[in-house]
């Protein structure tokens, strides 16, 4: 079958499309529909501006607030939470094609010298408490830290948790700021979507097809990172049996083309393509549309890295640093800090790409866009250094 060629400029577009960038985040809020449409959020604890979680949502519609997550997880029951390359929420109709990844994870695990040995007692009375007393949070047990504390090191009975939680049979059933409550997975997880036994072939065929739905082209090795929930053998299998996937060539930003596969609507998206909106804006570091860096520099020629785990004299551009995205280029990089307590949004630095000349319509938009960045994070002025 000849290779359907797919533009730089199509790709982009169609890249940007399927992560909802492609239109103003205007309109009503829906937002379970956000993240079924993305097929998962990713959760972060740190907060410069707006927690990752929150930035995401509102990029997507600026009417998202941050209290709305935890009614989605807590009170509705909407999202639950779980791990795919990190720890993320995901819509909870799609907890009957997750069954494998609660089993893969506790494998891993149980496997891993970096997590520990975990006692099989601990576990045992760890989760009897949970279901004797109810949600529990890490603050709940008592440890008494002996020797020296490593970097990372977690204790006894929150590795209990983690391990409960990876393996399915702890779910977050709430949070309290970002500290998570577990209960047991019965109490959280609707009984009619956690009973349902989907076998093997068909969770790995649901689980390829969603992520290729959601990337609309990209290698076998995209594929399987989407959710990281299969193995490099089980993605290869499945694109090798799986009749109805397009071969694509991509022309990448700086020249030269990559081979790829696409949906089987690949076509009808092409044709349906409208120019991404010219609005400007600022995304998260962990935005699932910049996640993937190899695939951001092949279609975007934009070299981006989150620089917070390196030291500080090594960094090229800052702690937290902000892409910014007009229409279908990214034109520059931010860096902002939130106190909220004083109700100020500080621009730090803001750096131009190359080949981006500087403008005032840009700078009006940048303006307008931080304005709003601003009613996400319950913040009153924007302040620049």
């Amino acid at each position: 079958m000849t290779a359907l060629t797919i533009s730089n400029a199509q790709a982009r577009a169609l890249w940007l499309s399927a992560h909802g960038l492609a239109t103003p985040p205007t309109g009503k809020l829906d937002a379970p529909q956000i993240i079924r449409d993305l097929g998962f959020v990713q959760l972060d604890s740190i907060q410069i501006v707006s927690r990752a979680h929150h930035h995401i949502m509102w990029s997507r519609n600026a009417n998202y607030r941050e209290p709305m997550m935890d009614r989605l997880l807590g009170k509705q029951r909407a999202v639950f939470e779980h791990f795919t390359h990190d720890a993320s929420v995901l819509p909870m109709e799609f907890l009957p094609m997750w069954q494998r990844q609660f089993a893969r994870m506790r494998e891993k695990i149980s496997r891993s010298g970096w997590w520990g040995k975990i006692d099989p007692g601990l576990l045992s009375s760890v989760k009897a408490r949970v279901a004797e007393e109810g949600p529990l949070c890490t603050r709940d047990f008592e440890h008494v830290q002996s020797g020296p504390k490593e970097m990372w090191q977690r204790p006894p009975h929150k590795r209990a948790l983690d391990f409960l939680w990876f393996s399915g049979e702890l779910a977050t059933c709430h949070r309290e700021g970002f500290t998570k409550h577990y209960d047991l997975a019965e109490r959280v997880f609707p009984a009619h979507l956690r009973e349902q036994q989907v076998p093997d072939e068909q969770q790995i065929d649901w689980l390829s097809r969603a992520a290729l739905h959601r990337i609309g082209f990209g290698t076998q090795g995209e594929i399987r990172k989407f959710w990281d929930a299969t193995t490099v053998a089980e993605t290869a299998r499945w694109a090798e049996g799986a009749g109805d996937l397009v071969p694509v060539e991509v022309e990448a930003a700086g020249g030269g083309t990559f081979k790829a596969l696409a949906a089987p609507d690949i076509e009808a998206r092409l044709e349906a393509l409208q120019p991404p909106t010219s609005r400007l804006r600022i995304l998260n570091p962990f935005d699932p549309a910049i996640r993937d860096r190899t695939r951001l520099r092949r279609l975007f020629g934009f070299d981006y890295t989150v620089e917070m785990f390196v030291p500080a004299e090594k960094r090229q551009w800052g702690y937290y640093v902000f892409p910014l995205l007009e229409g279908s280029r990214l034109v520059g990089r931010l860096e902002a800090k939130a106190d909220r307590k004083a109700g100020t949004l500080t621009v730090m630095n803001r750096w131009t790409e190359p080949g981006v000349r500087p403008s005032k319509a840009r700078d009006d938009k940048l303006d307008a866009e931080l304005a709003r960045l601003c009613r996400l994070a319950n913040l009153e002025t924007v302040q620049h250094l």
